[in-house]
């Protein structure tokens, strides 16, 4: 077999291969996030993919830290966790999840929703005596 023939062989087996396993780690992302002071939780609509429309999504929360001089406004980092992250991506779902906030204490807060190494959500949070002026806040999506 020439060698140029061997190439495109082996470049053809290479890209069958890897076909399902890069459909197989498509990442979570984010649709729209955004702070119910109503209900005091966090609104993100998830779009991920799967074999079924059950999955179910949870979170953990980073340590919170102060930030600035005068240290009135905190940061804190999220990880969004898809219970069935190893199925296979074949259909795309959209869900919306409710996540309280209710043991969130260290307020006002810009909290980062983190899905995938490369998606992320920032929202900033208001103090509690804020939430019954009905102060909402939206998010910024990054990719």
């Amino acid at each position: 077999m020439s060698s140029m023939r061997a190439t495109v062989l082996w470049g053809s087996l290479t890209a069958t291969l890897c076909l399902p396993l890069m459909s197989a780690v498509r990442a979570d992302t984010f649709r729209a996030a955004h702070y119910d002071p109503k209900t005091d939780e966090l609104v993100v609509t998830m779009i991920y993919g799967g074999t079924n429309p059950d999955h179910s999504f949870s979170i953990q929360w980073g340590k919170c830290q102060r930030l600035g001089e005068d240290g009135t406004l905190h940061q804190v980092a999220a990880q969004v966790l898809d219970d069935q992250w190893r199925d296979a991506a074949r259909q795309d779902f959209t869900k919306t999840v409710r996540f309280t906030l209710a043991s969130l204490h260290c307020r006002p807060a810009e909290v980062t929703l983190h899905t995938a190494p490369r998606f992320y959500y920032t929202l900033l949070i208001p103090t509690r005596s804020e939430l019954a002026g009905g102060r909402s806040s939206s998010g910024d999506r990054h990719e």
